[in-house]
């Protein structure tokens, strides 16, 4: 691998576990991120290698704004494409469309009637999506309103845990994974169902499109990567991660795809379908086990245990010991676009 990527320091800031990170392609001077502390960071990055000492780890930037509004965890947050607005999705049930430069909640979503899971902007920044624990999948338009519900009929029978807008202008699409193991391509123009990705053996985290809108990528509990043609609707391969994978990316100027999983980050290089990269925090290299990933924090699900065992049959299983309070920047994000991570932390096994 031509470009090392370089750990560079901690971000510290969240007063609970961090739930998602957002970095504009064309600023490399700033991410914002999400955390179960009720709150969106606005971060500076700093340029300049810092260094650890006994008292302090290496530093890697400063908050510079925190956002505040929303009653519970904060669960996603995606930023529109100039870079001026982030977009927020709670457990309150509710979206928030932020100004970066004034700090203020521009506007208000309110439609979902559970935990809203998932948001994404379409290109343009003139729809935005969202994807819920109420099993629905909402459009909207950037005034707050509600233009579409998927629900009933060919939606998804389970909580929908990730949602992305293709940015093919040829087939305007929105993408969609959820708990009942598979993915969904949905028509833009009238939101009506396209087609059903199946083939995972576990509920689905993560859903990704390549920056063309050409492929598709998904990703759980089952570990392993599915690549989809989405004009063709076809499965095309897979790429085994060997540990639950809560949030997938594709490089936006490469061809590669990032994966946080249960254990490591890995990049994949797609032409070779091999791991170029496998990143772990100091303590995984130790031998230190249920480490988290600290790119993107894994959260637990506790307050869904009694419902989650309804729905399956096995028990439920802690699989994080500890939750990450700072954001780890294990991937220089010149490299490796983070525009839209997402994580799911504890789930019961399907």
């Amino acid at each position: 691998m031509s470009d090392a990527l370089v750990f560079k320091g901690i971000l510290n800031g969240h007063a609970d576990a961090v739930t998602a990170i957002a970095a504009p392609i064309d600023n490399t001077d700033m991410i914002v991120s999400s955390s179960r502390d009720k709150s969106i960071l606005v971060w500076d990055l700093t340029k300049e290698q810092s260094y650890a000492t006994d008292s302090a780890p290496a530093s890697a930037g400063l908050p510079r704004r925190r956002l505040t509004g929303h009653s519970h965890f904060v669960q996603d947050v995606v930023l529109s494409s100039d870079g001026q607005f982030a977009l927020s999705g709670s457990w309150d049930g509710e979206l928030r469309l932020w100004d970066l430069n004034t700090g203020a909640t521009s506007r208000r979503f309110v439609g979902h009637n559970k935990d809203v899971l998932s948001v994404a902007f379409s290109v343009d920044n003139r729809q935005i999506v969202s994807a819920s624990r109420d099993k629905t999948i909402k459009l909207w338009n950037t005034l707050g309103e509600c233009k579409y519900t998927i629900q009933d009929g060919d939606a998804h029978t389970n909580w929908v845990s990730c949602v992305r807008f293709s940015p093919n202008n040829f087939q305007p699409t929105i993408v969609s994974g959820s708990w009942d193991r598979t993915v969904k391509v949905w028509n833009l123009t009238n939101c009506k169902l396209r087609c059903t990705l199946t083939g995972h053996a576990g509920y689905v985290n993560t859903v990704a499109v390549s920056p063309d809108g050409s492929l598709c990528a998904s990703g759980g509990k089952d570990g392993v990567t599915l690549l989809w043609d989405l004009s063709e609707g076809k499965r095309l391969y897979s790429l085994d991660a060997g540990a639950i994978i809560y949030s997938l990316c594709f490089s936006p100027n490469r061809y590669w795809l990032c994966a946080a999983t249960q254990l490591s980050v890995k990049i994949w290089d797609l032409e070779s379908k091999t791991i170029v990269q496998d990143l772990k925090p100091e303590a995984a290299a130790a031998g230190k086990s249920q480490v988290i990933p600290r790119v993107f924090s894994l959260a637990d699900f506790r307050r869904e245990e009694n419902e989650a065992r309804k729905q399956e049959e096995n028990e439920e299983k802690d699989e994080n010991e500890e939750s990450s309070l700072s954001t780890r920047l294990l991937l220089d994000h010149r490299r490796i676009s983070t525009q839209q991570p997402i994580d799911f932390g504890v789930f019961p096994d399907c």
